[in-house]
C-alpha cells in the first residue's frame, strides 16, 4: 500500500508551526511517554541499522543539578525548568551490537572495529540522525522540544558516560512549552539558496 501525504495539521505540528522552546509549563512528562518516544524514534533508518544513539533522560533534581554545572550560562534556567532534558550521545563501539542489529552480514563488525575513523564517522553521523528523529517523534507525540549545544561535552561525558564508549552530541529539553516565551521565527533559506536539481 502506498504512503499518503500527511495532512496540513500534521505538517504544522512537526515542522511549520513548531518552534524551539525556551520556557516550560509546570507539567510532568511520564516515564511511559519517554519509553514510547524511544520506541518510535528507534525505527528511523541508520546505516547498516547501526543505531549508535544512546540517550539519558535527565529528570530528577539531583541529575538536573549535576547537568547544570556543565551548561553555558544562557542555557541554565530553561534547562532547569524543563521537565526532562535528553542527553543525546553516540556509542563509538556501536559495532558490538551489529551481530543482532545487522545479522544479514555476519562480518559487519569488522568494517568498524579496527578503524577508529570509520567507527567515529558512522557513530556521529547516525547518532545525529537519531537525535533528529527524536525531535520529530517527540513533536508527533505532543511534546515540545528545545534542542541546544552550549554545554561542556567533556564534562557531560565524565559525569554521565564515564567508563563507557559513549560521547555526548547535543542536548534537548522536552516537555510542554510556554508559547509566550517562544522567539519569533528566524529566516530560513529559500529553495534556490540551498538546493539545486541536476
Amino acid at each position: 500500500m502506498a504512503n499518503t501525504p500527511l495532512n496540513q495539521e500534521a505538517l504544522n505540528q512537526l515542522f511549520l508551526d513548531a518552534h524551539t522552546h525556551n520556557g516550560w509549563q509546570d507539567r510532568a512528562v511520564p516515564d511511559e511517554l519517554l519509553r514510547k518516544l524511544y520506541d518510535v524514534f528507534r525505527m528511523g533508518p541508520t546505516s547498516v541499522n547501526c543505531s549508535p544513539a544512546r540517550i539519558i533522560f535527565v529528570k530528577s533534581k539531583a541529575a538536573k543539578e549535576k547537568l547544570n554545572s556543565a551548561l553555558a550560562e544562557g542555557n541554565r534556567a530553561k534547562t532547569m525548568a524543563a521537565p526532562v532534558t535528553a542527553i543525546i550521545g553516540y556509542d563509538l563501539h556501536f559495532y558490538d551490537q551489529l551481530g543482532k542489529l545487522f545479522p544479514n552480514v555476519p562480518t559487519a563488525k569488522s568494517w568498524f572495529d579496527k578503524d577508529e575513523n570509520a567507527a567515529y564517522t558512522a557513530a556521529f553521523r547516525n547518532g545525529s540522525l537519531q537525535g533528529g528523529y527524536l525531535i520529530i517523534a517527540a513533536r508527533a507525540l505532543g511534546l515540545d522540544c528545545g534542542p541546544m549545544s552550549g554545554f561542556d561535552n567533556a564534562q557531560v561525558d565524565q559525569m554521565f558516560f564515564a567508563g563507557t564508549s559513549v560521547k555526548s552530541n547535543f542536548i534537548c529539553n522536552l516537555g510542554y512549552g510556554d508559547a509566550s516565551k517562544v522567539y519569533p521565527r528566524n529566516y530560513r533559506l529559500e529553495f534556490d539558496e540551498a538546493c539545486q536539481i541536476e
